[in-house]
């Protein structure tokens, strides 16, 4: 959630709530689910959802909640499969959620969205919406930013 909140009913414990700065990662599994996510407010809403195949077909359908820390990088997506913190991938998903003037680098081909704020990456200005891609990352936020990251392990 980059703003606004929102409401998620499903069959996969059931009524929470997610807000700005909040994280859901879903995972249907073999059985599938439902779920249903609903804008309680009269007031505009921003999130952004992916989609990402699974490396293996038929594992649990789960999800889990992260809170993003401020000044922070937070995985969501990927690992080894002896942790539990994540679901386990090669395939990585980070969220850094930073203050003007923090920087963050990567030393691997990567795809990146920046969610809010702006950046520079290569000496070049991005912003808000901006998806971008390289063989290494070099980023130092100009303002407060959110910043998807997406990479293989």
């Amino acid at each position: 959630m980059i703003e606004g909140r929102i409401d998620h009913q499903g069959s996969l414990e059931h009524g929470q709530e997610l807000e700005a700065g909040d994280v859901q990662i879903q995972r249907a599994g073999g059985e599938g689910f439902s779920h249903n996510e609903i804008n309680p407010d009269n007031s505009i809403n921003r999130m952004i959802q992916m989609w990402v195949l699974p490396e293996q077909k038929g594992q649990a359908a789960e999800y889990k909640i992260y809170k993003l820390g401020v000044s922070e990088v937070t995985r969501i997506y990927g690992g080894s499969s002896d942790q539990c913190d994540t679901f386990s991938s090669h395939t990585v998903i980070e969220i850094a959620s930073f203050k003007a003037s923090q920087k963050f680098a990567l030393e691997v081909p990567f795809l990146a969205y920046l969610a809010t704020g702006t950046a520079t990456v290569k000496n070049l200005d991005i912003e808000d919406g901006d998806l971008f891609k390289g063989d290494q990352l070099n980023f130092k936020a100009k303002s407060d930013v959110i910043l998807i990251v997406i990479y293989e392990k």
